[in-house]
This record gives structure tokens, sequence and C-alpha cells, in this order.
């Protein structure tokens, strides 16, 4: 209570409101616009640092949204109602696309907020390591019915932590007592306690073995593998971009040849309207305006498909679907002067490409190690537990809990310490060593799982390769029958006015043409995703260049004993007996 009283007198209101003040300050700490800005700091900078480790460059990496600056409770459900309701009249091309997807598409920023996330775990593991300073104040006060209210105790704590990669531990602390500063002479009790304790494990845990060393290692990896699949996912995403455009080209061209052939059935039944002299020929105009209907049913629907489609391709951009895009038919001209690319590389030679470039054969590659680390931490702790502690304090109070020793003078019969050993001799070790023996089944399956993944890798390449072939010969037969085709029609619309044929046969020819017209451009884009595919599985696709879906990225780089023919080669695109693919050579 005279405690409380000579506070009262020495700080008076003012003093009290400072103190206080100072208390609500440290409680109230930072702004959140600061921790985030901390967090975003830190997390670009690790993911920086380790793209260009892998890279050897580095990408601008951000994941700051329109709503990223807003306090969550401005955005209301009826905002982002009213954005997805918005209309707007767009026409892109391929590129315009691909640069709103980067932009808008939800998928790639799930993938960005997920590598965020992966760093920002990494600054938690990272941070164990550096001193983790802490401090707290329990301000207590007492009173009576009278009015009188005493402060009793305000003695701040302060000091810090420190994980060591040796697996050791290190902590400071330091206890004031405020109170006897404001009540008492300053220069006593201002330093009431400090302490200091260490603890270090000497063989099992020691080191890399630690628990703690072990957390970081694998975060540090986990960081990489999750780098190394963003950049990956990123090619993909951009990969299955042009795919989804072009597939949708190829259905607008499949519209038009539709709505092209509804014409020409059109008009053979308005030619043989004009010629209905009998019940044959009219038989001949019923059968002519079935072909009509079916024909505008097949117009219908492949437009609402069309349109179905584009919805869908809307969905994956991040647009509203009220707004209305139109896609630049130019990229399909574009493509087809280009003509089919190849892929000139050998399959054992595109395999050994993909070790060393796929970031799925990296990563399983690295988890494969993680395990065999895995295996050595588990057997770490099949070993006796040594380990040593020690602590010191320093009081300024005497054991007669009195306040007589100022603190600028050290007084040694103040400071208490003590050390040891801490020793867990290997008694009973049934869980460590189950724990041991399973990492070693571990072991076994990520064996088997790699060697399962490289067969899958090489399989895929062969398969790719063989695929591209395929689709590159189809395409050249169907330029032929694209041809033979429109002679057809050319020559049955002639011989139905000289009358040397019927609407039947003409009907016949119509379906090929439209058929024909149809899969080329299906085939062609076809062949591209199969070598875009192939690019991507090979793990040398590079997305920044402008049209990297035209480029070659293979030919400039690979020498002459990298060079192959396709695994389904055709000698001058003539088909070659089967014996050469199905039987063995003699």
């Amino acid at each position: 209570m005279a405690a409380g009283r000579a506070l009262r007198r020495v700080c008076g209101p003012a003093g009290r409101n400072v103190a206080f003040l100072a208390i609500a300050a440290v409680l109230i700490g930072c702004s959140t616009r600061h921790y985030r800005r901390s967090a975003d700091k830190d997390v670009y900078r690790i993911i920086e640092q380790v793209e260009a480790g892998i890279f050897k460059r580095t990408n601008a990496f951000t994941i700051d949204t329109p709503y990223s600056t807003r306090d969550p409770k401005t955005v209301l459900p009826a905002e982002i109602i009213e954005d997805r309701m918005a209309t707007n009249r767009r026409v892109i091309n391929l590129r315009d696309t691909l640069d709103l997807a980067v932009r808008r598409s939800r998928e790639y920023q799930n993938q960005k907020e997920q590598l965020y996330l992966r760093a920002l775990a990494l600054t938690g593991q990272r941070h164990r390591f550096t001193p983790n300073f802490f401090a707290s104040v329990n301000p207590s006060a007492s009173g009576d019915g009278n009015g009188n209210v005493d402060l009793d105790a305000l003695k701040p704590e302060v000091g810090f932590s420190q994980a060591f990669k040796s697996g050791g531990s290190l902590s400071v602390k330091l206890i004031n007592d405020l109170m006897r500063y404001y009540t008492g002479d300053p220069g006593t009790a201002a330093l009431s306690v400090m302490s200091v304790d260490i603890a270090q494990p000497l063989l099992r845990g020691f080191g890399r073995n630690s628990d703690a060393v072990e957390a970081l290692t694998q975060a540090q990896r986990s960081l990489i593998y999750s780098i190394r699949s963003f950049d990956q996912y990123q090619r993909q995403f951009a990969v299955g971009i042009v795919n989804d455009y072009f597939g949708l080209l190829g259905q607008k061209d499949s519209v038009r040849n539709n709505y092209t052939n509804y014409l020409r059935r059109v008009e053979t039944r308005r030619y043989t309207e004009a010629r209905a002299v009998d019940r044959v020929r009219q038989s001949e105009v019923d059968d002519a305006r079935t072909q009509e209907l079916n024909a505008r049913i097949m117009y219908v629907n492949s437009l609402a498909q069309y349109m179905s489609q584009l919805d869908a391709f809307k969905v994956t951009l991040g647009l509203p679907l009220k707004e209305d895009l139109y896609l630049d038919d130019g990229d399909l001209r574009e493509l087809s002067a280009a003509g089919l690319g190849a892929v000139p590389i050998d399959r054992d030679a595109g395999f050994r490409i993909a070790i060393a470039k796929h970031a799925d054969i990296l990563n399983a590659i690295d988890s494969f190690e993680d395990v065999k680390r895995r295996v050595r931490l588990a057997a770490d702790k099949l070993k006796p537990g040594v380990r040593f502690q020690g602590s010191a304090s320093y009081a300024v109070q005497d054991s007669t809990n009195s306040w007589s020793y100022h603190y600028t003078r050290f007084n040694p019969d103040q400071l208490r310490y003590n050390f040891g050993l801490q020793i867990d001799l290997p008694l009973d070790r049934l869980a460590e060593r189950n724990d041991y023996r399973g990492t070693l089944v571990d072991f076994e399956r990520e064996l088997r799982q790699l060697s399962l993944t490289l067969d899958n890798f090489k399989e895929r390449i062969d398969r790719g390769l063989r695929t591209l072939e395929q689709r590159r010969l189809n395409y050249i037969s169907q330029l032929d029958g694209l041809e033979v085709a429109r002679r057809r029609v050319e020559n049955d619309t002639l011989l139905l006015e000289a009358g040397r044929t019927d609407v039947q046969r003409l009907r016949q020819s119509q379906d090929a043409l439209i058929e024909a017209q149809n899969d080329l451009v299906f085939t062609m884009v076809d062949h591209l995703q199969a070598r875009l595919q192939v690019l991507l599985d090979l793990g040398v696709i590079t997305t920044g260049h402008p049209s990297f879906w035209l480029q070659d990225p293979l030919t400039a780089t690979l020498d002459e004993s990298q060079h192959g023919p396709p695994p389904l080669q055709m000698p001058d695109d003539n088909p070659i007996p089967p014996d050469q693919f199905l039987e063995p050579s003699s």
C-alpha cells in the first residue's frame, strides 16, 4: 500500500499515464500492414534466391490481386456478384489470351499462393535459428472500499531463445521490478533476475540429426520441389491455354464448315424441286429436304457446342460468363502457314534430356534422397542420448529477500549456476526400432517409385514421339483426301445437273467433303498438341517466347548423335510392310 502511495507521489497522474501508455503500445504492437509487408519481403526474397540457384534466373513473383490491399471487411458478396455479372466485348488473339490467363486465372493464382505458403513456412523454420525475442508485462493492482487503488506489481520480462544447427538451444531471460524503481531507490533492484539456460545433445540428435535441423532441411527441400513444380505448372498452364484456344478455333472452323454444308444442301434441295416433274423426282426432293434438315441440325449442334466450350474457356480465364468473347482466326492461319513442326530427337537422347530437365523427375530423384536421409535419422534415434545441460542466474536480492544490493555492483555471492549431463541409455528402443525398420521399407518403396517414374517418362516420350508421327502422317493423308472430296462434289454436282446421277450420290459426296474439312483442321490442332506435349515431357519448352507454340527449342541445341527418326517413321510418307514393326529383324 505504501508503495502505491509512493508511486502516486513520485509519478503523479502524468507519470502513471506514461507508464500505462508504454504498456499499451507494446501490447498493440505493429500494424497488420507492417506484418504483411514484412512477410512478403521475406517470402519473395527466398523465392528469388532459390529460383536463381535452380534456374540461374528469376521471375517477377507476387500474389497480389486487386483485393490484396483492401480490408477483408470491405469486400462484400454483392461486389463479387456484380463483378461476375459484368458485360464487355473483347476480341483477343492467342498472345492476349495467355496474358489474360496469367492475370485472371483462379487456378493459376491458387498455384502461386501454394508456392507462397511453402516459402512462408520456411521463414518459420529459419526463424528458429535466429534470436527469438520475447517480452511480457504482468501489472496488477489492489484497492479498498475507500477508493484507494494501488499498483502492486509491474515486473516486465524480456529475453530471447535460439536454436542452433548443432542441435542445441539457448535461452536468456531478464526480469525487472519497476515498482521498486518507482517507489524506492532507482539504483537498487532495477535488475531483479537474469538467467541463462543452454542445452546441447552430444550423441543422439547432434547436428544434422536433430529434429530442428531436419525440419529446416525438409522445409528447404520442399520449397525447391515447389518451385520446380510451379515452373513446370507454368509451362503446362501455357500449353493448356494454347491447346484450348486452338481447339476452340478448330470448333469455330467446324461451325463455319457445317453452315457452308447447310447452304449447299439448301441449294441442292431447291435444284431438285425445280426439276420435280414426276413422283420419282418428288422422292428425290424429299430426300434432299431430309438432308437439308440434317445439315441444319448439325450446324445448330456444332454452334451450341462451340458456345458451351467458349463459356468453359471463359471460366478457365477467369472472365465473367456474360462477357462477349471473340477469338481471332489469325492464329489458326499462322499455324497452318507454319506447317507441322518436327521434334527431331532420338528416343533415348530425349529420355536423358528429360532426366536432366523435367521437374517431376528431378523431384522424384530428390525425394529418393529424402528417404535415405530419413533412414539415417531413424538410425540415429537408436543411439544413447547424451545431453549437456547448464544454467546460470544472477539475482539482486539475497537469501533473506533483502534488496540491499545495488544493480551496478556485481556480487559473486548472488551468482548461481549448475551444469551436467543427461544420459538416456537405450534399454527400450522398440518404438525406435520399428520406426527404423519402417524407414527401410519406405526406402525400398521409394526406390521402386523412382524406377516407375523413370519408366513412365520413358514410355511417355516414346508414345509422344510415336503419336506425333502418327498425326503427321494422318494430316498428309487428309490433305489428299480433302482435295479428292472437293473434286468429287464438283463432279457430282455437274452430273446431277446433267441428269446423269441422283441426289443420293451428291449427298454422299457432300458428307465426305464436310468430314474431310473438319478432320483436317482438328488433325492439325492435334498434331500441335502432341508436339507441345512431347516438348513438355522433355522439359525443354520455353513459354516466354511470344509465339512459343511455333518455336523449335531443340534443333539448335542437339548434336548429331541426339537426332533420330520418329518411332513410326514411314520413308517418303509411304506405308511400309507391318513386319518391320511386328516381327524381329533377321
